[in-house]
Order: C-alpha cells, then sequence, then structure tokens
C-alpha cells in the first residue's frame, strides 16, 4: 500500500538491500532495450532516405547513440518536458500505425493477393514441442514487463478491488491484440523466413503502399515510427533512473551518482546510463545480423528483467504473512485468505525462471554466430548485473546516506 514502487514493496518484505537489488534490476533491464529498439529506430529512418542503409552496421550504431546521448541531454531538462514529447509521440507514432498497418493487413485479404501466412488452426498455433519456438517466450515476456508498475497508483482507482484487475486484465488484452494483429499484418505480405525483427515492420509497409500506388506515404510513415519509438523509450530513461537515484539518497549508491541538477534530475546517473548503454551497442559490430543483435539484447533485457519478478513474487508472499494486517488497496480474492496469493505468485515465479533460463538457448531461425560468444555474452552480463548492486550494498558506507532509511522513495 506505500508509494515508492518495488524497491519499497520488496524492502518491507525482504529487507533494505534486495529493495536496492530490486530497483537495480528494473532500471538495469533497459540498458540493453534501448540499443534494441533504438536499432529500429536506425533501421527504418534508412528507409525514409536510403534502404540499403538498413544493413549498414556502422549506420545502425551511429543512429543509436546519436539518438540516446540526445534524449538523456532532453531529460537533463526534467520530467515535464520528457513527458509533453513522450505523450505526443506515443499517440502519432505508434498507435496511429500500428493501426494502420492492421487495416492495411485486414484490407489486404480482401484482395486476391495470395497471403504468405496460411490461416489455419496448425497456422495460429505454435508448436511449442520445438525448444526453438520456445526460447521466443522471453521477447514476449518483455513485452508485458512493466505493468506492475501501475499498483503505484491502484489507490487512486474508484472500486479498486473490482476495477483494478479489470483494468490490468484489459490492458493485457488490448497489448495481446495490437501485438498479434501487427504481427500476423506483417506475417501476411513478408514470407517467414524473411522477416526481418528489426526492419519486418517497414517492410511490410513498403509492400502494402506498393501495392496501393500509396508509395509517397512511406518515408512519412517511417518518420512518424521513429518519433513513436524514441517518445516510448524516453518515457523509460527518466522513471527507472528517478527511482535508482531516490535509492541512493539511502545509502544504496555514492555521492557521486547522487548529484542532481536545477531541475532536479540526476545527471551523474543519466550520464553513467548513456555510457553504458555507448558499451552495449557495440554487440551489433560482433553478431552477425542486425535480428540477431536484436535478439541477443532483448533476451539479456528480459532476464534480467525477470530476476526482479522472482522477487516481486516472493515478496508478495511473504508481505501476506508478515504484515497481514495493513490495509490493502486490493487483495486477491480466494476462498482460503493465502491461496490465491500462492497460486498467483506461484506460477508467476515459475514463468519467470523458466523465462529466464530459455532465455539462454539461440533460436535456429536466427543466425546467431558464434554460440560461444552468444552464451559467453548473456551469461556474463547476467552476473555483472547480479552482482554489481550486491557488492555495492556490501561495502556502501555510512557517509552515503543523504535521508533516513525508514523514509519512502
Amino acid at each position: 500500500p506505500k508509494t515508492g514502487g518495488i524497491y519499497i514493496w520488496i524492502r518491507e518484505a525482504l529487507g533494505d538491500r534486495w529493495g536496492f537489488f530490486a530497483i537495480w534490476m528494473q532500471w538495469v533491464h533497459n540498458i540493453p532495450w534501448y540499443p534494441a529498439i533504438l536499432s529500429f529506430v536506425a533501421t527504418t529512418l534508412a528507409y525514409v532516405f536510403n534502404p540499403e542503409l538498413a544493413q549498414n552496421k556502422l549506420f545502425v550504431i551511429t543512429v543509436i547513440l546519436v539518438s540516446f546521448w540526445g534524449m538523456t541531454l532532453i531529460n537533463y531538462f526534467g520530467i515535464k518536458t520528457s513527458s509533453w514529447f513522450s505523450t505526443i509521440g506515443v499517440i502519432v507514432g505508434t498507435i496511429a500505425p500500428g493501426a494502420l498497418i492492421i487495416l492495411l493487413g485486414l484490407t489486404w485479404m480482401f484482395t486476391d493477393q495470395t497471403p504468405q501466412f496460411t490461416f489455419t488452426a496448425q497456422g495460429f498455433v505454435p508448436d511449442l514441442s520445438s525448444i526453438a519456438n520456445l526460447v521466443f517466450l522471453a521477447g514476449l515476456f518483455l513485452s508485458f514487463g512493466g505493468l506492475e508498475v501501475s499498483a503505484v497508483h491502484a489507490g487512486d482507482v474508484k472500486n479498486p478491488q473490482k476495477n483494478y484487475p479489470r483494468s490490468i486484465v484489459l490492458a493485457a488484452i488490448i497489448t495481446f491484440l495490437l501485438v498479434m494483429l501487427g504481427s500476423l499484418a506483417v506475417a501476411i505480405v513478408i514470407p517467414k523466413n524473411e522477416i526481418s525483427l528489426v526492419t519486418g515492420v517497414m517492410e511490410a509497409f513498403r509492400i502494402f503502399f506498393d501495392f496501393y500506388n500509396l508509395s509517397w506515404i512511406l518515408p512519412t510513415m517511417g518518420i512518424l515510427m521513429i518519433i513513436g519509438a524514441v517518445a516510448e523509450i524516453n518515457s523509460w530513461i527518466a522513471g527507472p533512473t528517478k527511482g535508482l537515484y531516490a535509492t541512493s539518497l539511502h545509502g544504496n549508491l555514492p555521492p557521486f551518482f547522487q548529484n542532481t541538477n536545477k531541475h532536479d534530475m540526476p545527471t551523474h546517473l543519466l550520464m553513467g546510463q548513456a555510457i553504458v548503454v555507448t558499451l552495449t551497442s557495440l554487440v551489433f559490430l560482433f553478431m552477425p545480423t542486425l535480428s540477431s543483435s536484436f535478439w541477443i539484447l532483448t533476451a539479456l533485457s528480459a532476464q534480467t528483467y525477470l530476476v526482479m519478478y522472482v522477487l516481486m513474487f516472493i515478496s508478495a508472499i511473504r508481505l501476506r504473512y508478515t504484515k497481514p494486517h495493513v490495509p490493502r488497496t486490493y487483495q486477491i480474492p480466494f476462498a482460503h485468505k493465502h491461496r490465491g496469493m500462492w497460486f498467483l505468485s506461484g506460477l508467476g515465479t515459475i514463468a519467470s525462471v523458466f523465462g529466464f533460463f530459455i532465455g539462454f538457448i539461440p533460436p535456429t531461425q536466427l543466425e546467431v554466430g558464434s554460440l560461444l560468444f552468444y552464451e559467453s555474452f548473456l551469461i556474463l552480463s547476467n552476473l555483472i548485473m547480479i552482482a554489481i548492486p550486491l557488492v555495492i550494498y556490501q561495502y556502501r558506507k555510512p557517509s552515503w546516506v543523504r535521508v533516513a532509511s525508514h523514509q519512502e522513495a
């Protein structure tokens, strides 16, 4: 019931060490996610000016770095500036193109064109007996990541016991339908063996627009999608960083990272984040294709986020026993007061652990190059991301504390 998000929830259940660890994992999972999504920005930009650049690794890395450092600078001016840009960008660059590609896919079905996707029961249901198909679950988990953040605002919802779970289910259904219908629209016009994780959407738009003699719209659509992707990333740059900064005031990070500017933005944390993203982006130079680079970064992002979810589910169970009388905005309904919590948290924990380990298996549909590099990159990256907060907490100093530990972030 307290404000402060994942840090407060897990701190109340497992202690300050694991509260800091959780907010760290929530923040650090974005590090590989930023260059992955920005690679989409780069290839989309190439379609606007010169499609041949879409496969140029140096061009992709350059766009990634220029974009991210630019957004970091924007966030130096504060949350209000960032929020305005993100809201407008998501509307014109994500919702509108998403609705359009679904509409184009539906209209395509009423033409005499032969779809590249077979509309059969077998075509819609993935072959889960193959481990090669199961590995993509890691990316699916990531697409639903972040829904837990809404729990902070559950107290602002009218009749939260009834309306809050409805809103979560509705959000999950809408997300699933948009992703599924958008993916089907791409699969209708591009053979499955030729679909790129990075350029697939723009290639589908190109085919649709060429068919309807609307090729002149493609550059405009590309610009709108770039705005949408940049806005989505921009909305994440400040939020988790501010959350990590809040925990630093309790002595969980050195004073250097507690620095803020006149806009109350943690400039040193933002700068450090940009430097690490720059280093992470170099993976595009070592993977054989853009799709494989995109996937390995997506898998790493999902794995680190799932570690946080395991702690969240464990904390939910523990708080039900250690603080049963604390007023809660919403409680999981069930005949027995603890069975619902055990069932949902247990299911979530099992799914998170499964998703974490399945991420280490490279998809056979993608050319990942050296298996040694693929596995080493994921294993070492996970170990480093997990070890850093534990080491920092172990060797923290009393002089790092700027607020009393009982205060909320």
